[in-house]
């Protein structure tokens, strides 16, 4: 299976004295804090959501249900370091915000589930949602305390499989499934901007730039088409949907 190559990852000075140390954020403050109950949330309902939808996928693809289920595996464990790093920081995860943050993406997800939309389910959670992740870890990762910096780092590499299992099959197939992926992608990116807004200042407080992260998901995202085989038109024709809805 081809993969994406990992970018670089930039590590935060670790001397508090050292030049750059000053744009990290203060752990300790009560308006991080708050923030990050949130943020973190949002991260351990997504890897949970993930790991239901790919148990749910290998219902659609009974020859991978093996495969699936092992990366279904993977998000459990990046959902239990994630729910450290908030222990670490003493920090409750706002799970009621973060399932609601969701829901337009699981509803979406339930409903091609229960239609058969093998191609839908891999848009939403292999390619959106990873993208998503991806590039959400690739903005907090210089910016995160050292704990969660080290846990991140791990979970970010493990992504990049996951992306790869949707694009794989998505290539493919992409013959057949072309038409269907084009109108998930019109149905589902919208919610992703949007999803993205919604955090904007909660992120910010963590010094995670909301231009950043959303350069980095249609980075990530396009990167992804491109593998996929769609043509750059044709690329930015689908990511031109993220600015309608």
């Amino acid at each position: 299976m081809a993969t994406l190559a990992n970018p670089a990852v930039t590590e935060p000075a670790a001397n508090p004295g050292a030049a750059g140390s000053e744009a990290l954020p203060d752990f300790s403050a009560a308006t991080y804090k708050d923030a990050y109950s949130r943020i973190n949330a949002i991260v351990i309902e997504g890897e949970q959501e993930a790991h239901d939808n790919y148990i749910a996928l290998g219902t659609l693809i009974p020859e991978q249900a093996d495969e699936l289920a092992r990366l279904a595996r993977m998000e459990l464990k990046h959902m239990k370091g994630f729910t450290a790093c908030a222990n670490n920081l003493g920090v409750t995860a706002d799970m009621p915000f973060a399932k609601e943050f969701f829901s337009p993406l699981h509803g979406n997800f339930q409903k091609a589930l229960a239609e058969g939309k093998v191609t839908t389910c891999l848009l939403i959670q292999a390619i959106l949602i990873e993208a998503f992740a991806i590039s959400a870890y690739h903005i907090y990762i210089p910016v995160a305390d050292p704990f969660a910096r080290k846990i991140t780092e791990g979970v970010v590499k493990d992504e990049y499989t996951h992306l790869n299992y949707g694009q794989e099959w998505l290539k493919a197939n992409l013959d057949n499934v072309r038409e269907e992926l084009e109108q998930a992608n019109r149905e589902n990116l919208p919610l992703v901007r949007r999803m993205l807004e919604q955090v904007a200042d909660d992120a910010a407080v963590l010094h995670m730039d909301k231009e950043d992260l959303m350069a980095d998901f249609l980075s990530s995202y396009q990167e992804a088409l491109l593998d996929i085989g769609f043509t750059g038109r044709e690329i930015a024709k689908l990511a031109a949907a993220a600015l309608v809805g």
